[in-house]
């Protein structure tokens, strides 16, 4: 009996002990693959900030001044007129916002009805 009960604690030791070693290693795996996610974090916002950076630069007026000028001869940039600005509740509705024409004049006409969207005047447009 008692080399029935050793033979059964050390199968339950080594089972105990594989259960562990497989624990401990799919922990060290995930730790390494959180290790790498962070590292590609680091980059991408490093990269964002050096993106950002670089924004700021391109941006800079004196620079945009600087190669209007440059480029004036041949872009042919002018400002833009006040009159060419608009407000949002100057512009003519979206296609989606627009009535759909009744069917049975669509059917006498054959043709579907040109709806106006508005009679705004915005400067921008001869009309």
């Amino acid at each position: 009996m008692l080399r029935t009960l050793d033979i059964v604690l050390i199968v339950v030791m080594t089972a105990a002990a594989t259960v562990t070693y497989t624990i401990k290693h799919q922990a060290e795996n995930k730790r390494e693959e959180v290790r790498r996610l962070d590292a590609a974090i680091k980059l991408e916002e490093d990269t964002i900030d050096l993106l950002r950076a670089d924004w700021a630069l391109l941006t800079q007026p004196n620079r945009l001044e600087r190669l209007v000028a440059a480029f004036a001869v041949d872009l042919q940039l002018a400002p833009t007129p006040s009159t060419q600005l608009a407000r949002p509740e100057e512009l003519p509705m979206l296609k989606a916002d627009l009535p759909q024409p009744e069917d049975d004049k669509a059917a006498e006409d054959g043709v579907a009805a040109v709806i106006k969207t508005d009679d705004i005047a915005t400067g921008s447009v001869a009309r």
